[in-house]
């Protein structure tokens, strides 16, 4: 028995436009299985394997994501440790040990990313058994992927002298490599690629970190002693986390430890971080293009042409990236598609939305769309799943409409309560507190149409929230 500790905090920004700082990758279904989403997807191959519900570790700011991708999946989990902002692994393993041991326990973790790709999920499997052996004994256990070309884009771990049950010792971790380093790594047989997978004891990696990174161990305790929890959150304090040093595993505990061992993985793995990663794991049509979507491919080869709201056309080109979302299109040479994060970088300091979010924005309740825009409106379609609620709130400086699409809605408007049905609609006036409820079985898609002089989603004062955020 082992428990699985997800990490779920990364941001995805080499797979803009589809990864956004609001909704990043590992939410997202993109290696053309129809199978859930990657973080769904990394517990489900776990099937088959005795563990007990995963703790999962991510960003504060998507915690309904992963409470709702959870509950689609119909997968249980021990809890949900959010972080207040990203602090590299150690300190997030470290959050999931400290947790794990509560009440005296001390399980064998296996510390899994949200966002890779396996193909061979039974060798996956077999490959956890062996390492779960290894952390029973003691030892702190990582696994290396079989390399299969000289990648620059990974870093390589040494193996050392072979170990009785599978394994070999560690004799060093190595850098992302030069493309002639790497050729070398792959020609010797001796290095494997660094996974960022591991497995071991919740008290022995403690200690190991108490030895060698003591600071970020306390800053861990301190802000996890202090942290809020609910039904299913525990919300980690953000002061005190904060003063942890931004650091990785690697560099904290497994680079200095003497009880690390490494443990070979061949299973068709892909950490999927970037455009050309996706091209990798195909599926590819006759002329090695990859198309999803409403994509019209004419002399069209080695290309990925992801289609989500229309029509995409192709001619005469090769080894591009196209990716079309509502609101933005990008279009990339295949071999620089690591570059895509500067397009994120100069958005972030544009501070234009298309770094933040997406025009569909999930919420607790459901999810909006936004239609159109302009000067003093906006209009939306809204979802509110069965028995869900939008928090009782005013604004300062719109008013609204509301049309009901399909669905039954409970409006409450000051001091009024109105059902309402299909072709019904209601206004909200400026000022007044107002919520929006689906007390049907089947979800409430409503049209809403705001006026006024300032559009922002800032301008919301709740004064009941069921998710908690009447601070957020």
């Amino acid at each position: 028995m082992f428990t699985p500790v997800i990490l779920a905090g990364g941001n995805g920004s080499r797979l803009w436009p589809l990864s956004r700082q609001s909704f990043p990758k590992q939410f997202l279904a993109l290696d053309g299985q129809d199978q859930g989403t990657m973080f769904q997807r990394t517990l489900a191959r776990l099937d088959g394997l005795e563990h007990s519900p995963a703790l999962v570790v991510s960003n504060e700011n998507h915690r309904f994501i992963v409470a709702e991708q959870l509950r689609v999946a119909k997968i249980k989990s021990q809890r949900i440790i959010l972080e207040p902002l990203a602090r590299n692994t150690a300190p997030a393993i470290a959050l999931a040990a400290l947790q794990a041991i509560v009440d005296g326990a001390d399980p064998v973790l296996l510390v899994l990313a949200a966002d890779h790709h396996i193909h061979d999920e039974q060798a996956f499997r077999n490959a956890v058994q062996v390492a779960q052996a290894h952390a029973e004994a003691g030892r702190l256990v990582t696994f290396g992927i079989t390399p299969t070309h000289p990648e620059t884009g990974f870093g390589y771990i040494q193996c050392g002298k072979a170990i009785e049950q599978g394994g070999f010792a560690i004799a060093a971790f190595k850098e992302k490599p030069s493309p002639e380093l790497a050729a070398e790594y792959l020609s010797s047989g001796a290095y494997l690629w660094n996974s960022g997978m591991f497995m071991f004891r919740a008290s022995v990696f403690l200690a190991e970190l108490e030895r060698h990174r003591p600071d970020i161990l306390s800053a861990c305790r301190v802000a996890l002693e202090h942290a809020q929890t609910d039904s299913y959150f525990t919300h980690v304090q953000a002061e005190q986390f904060a003063l942890c040093a931004d650091e990785s595993v690697d560099y904290a505990v497994m680079e200095h430890t003497e009880a690390g061992l490494v443990v070979p993985l061949n299973a068709g793995w892909n950490d999927l971080g970037s455009w050309s990663a996706i091209w990798d794991v195909g599926p590819h049509d006759a002329n090695a293009n990859r198309l999803e979507g409403d994509v019209l491919a004419i002399d069209t080869n080695n290309c990925l042409v992801q289609s989500h709201h229309r029509l995409v056309a192709t001619v005469g080109v090769e080894d591009l990236i196209v990716i079309e979302t509502k609101d933005a299109i990008l279009v990339a040479n295949k071999h620089d598609s690591q570059q895509v994060k500067d397009v994120v970088k100069r958005l972030q300091a544009e501070e234009r939305p298309e770094f933040v979010t997406h025009p569909l924005v999930n919420r607790p309740w459901g999810h909006y769309d936004t239609i159109d825009k302009g000067d003093r409106y906006q209009v939306k379609r809204i979802s509110v799943l069965p028995g869900e609620c939008l928090s009782l709130q005013l604004h300062y400086h719109r008013a609204e409409h509301w049309i009901v699409v399909s669905g039954t809605a409970k409006v409450t408007c000051d001091d009024q309560e109105l059902i309402l049905s299909e072709n019904q609609s209601t206004y909200i006036p400026l000022g007044v507190k107002h919520s929006l409820a689906n007390p049907g079985k089947v979800p409430l898609e409503l049209i809403e149409v705001q006026s006024g002089a300032y559009l922002g989603e800032d301008d919301i004062v709740r004064f009941e929230d069921r998710y908690g955020r009447l601070a957020k």
